[in-house]
């Protein structure tokens, strides 16, 4: 048999890791982060524990790059669903209804995500963090914002409280109340984005089937001398 090609071998380290994102956002939404473990991560990936270790220093590295995965995906899907918006009241209404979304239909995730930013180490520098960084840094910009630099770290520490106030066990305050004072601040009519009364109306907006945020599909075939198909 041939053997792969580089880029075959790339690309299944490539779907490796994502696998272990998704079962790690999966198993902690599920059990907490305490109650999970790096082998149950990489026993619902399909994956032999020792590569974990491989692409994640650690289960707080894990599980924070995945939880980031998950929350620039959610914000990403957000503001490109249609009709397409291009007015930025609408799309920052659309950022903020999609973060706060997280906190109310995954609050065992989310709650255990905060908790660990407050550890020493805080933010771990990821990719996927980065991506959400952007994706924010571009909703302040086309809100109009002079002074990108100031009003994006203000967003994302308003976000943050929010989520934090929403998780808050035995005194959580409630999500269209915090909506309610992010969009008053912000001047964004409360029809825009996703208004919650529209969201129980069609059900509410959690989806239990998380693949489509993780490139977790079957590696490509290969063809002669490893080439894949």
């Amino acid at each position: 048999m041939s053997p792969r090609s580089a880029s075959v071998n790339e690309e299944l380290r490539r779907r490796s890791r994502e696998r272990l994102l998704q079962a790690a956002v999966e198993l902690v939404g599920e059990h907490g982060y305490e109650a999970t473990t790096l082998g149950d991560i990489a026993d619902r990936a399909g994956s032999a524990r020792g590569l974990v270790s491989y692409y994640f220093p650690g289960k707080r590295t894990l599980v924070q790059s995945a939880v980031h995965r998950l929350m620039h995906r959610t914000l990403e899907e957000a503001l490109e669903r249609e009709p397409r918006a291009e007015d930025g009241r609408e799309r920052l209404a659309r950022a903020i209804d999609a973060i706060l979304g997280l906190a109310r239909d995954r609050p065992v995730l989310m709650r255990q995500h905060m908790a660990g930013l407050l550890q020493a180490e805080g933010f771990v520098p990821c990719p996927e963090q980065l991506r959400l960084a952007e994706l924010l840094r571009d909703t302040v910009e086309r809100n109009g914002s002079q002074d990108v630099d100031t009003d994006y770290p203000m967003l994302r520490a308003l976000l943050m409280g929010a989520v934090y106030a929403a998780l808050v066990p035995g005194v959580p305050m409630p999500v269209p109340v915090l909506r309610a004072e992010l969009f008053k601040r912000y001047r964004i009519d409360w029809e825009m984005g996703v208004p919650p009364d529209t969201a129980v109306a069609s059900g509410g907006t959690c989806d239990t089937d998380l693949s489509r945020f993780f490139a977790t599909g079957a590696p490509p075939e290969c063809g002669p001398g490893g080439q894949s198909k």
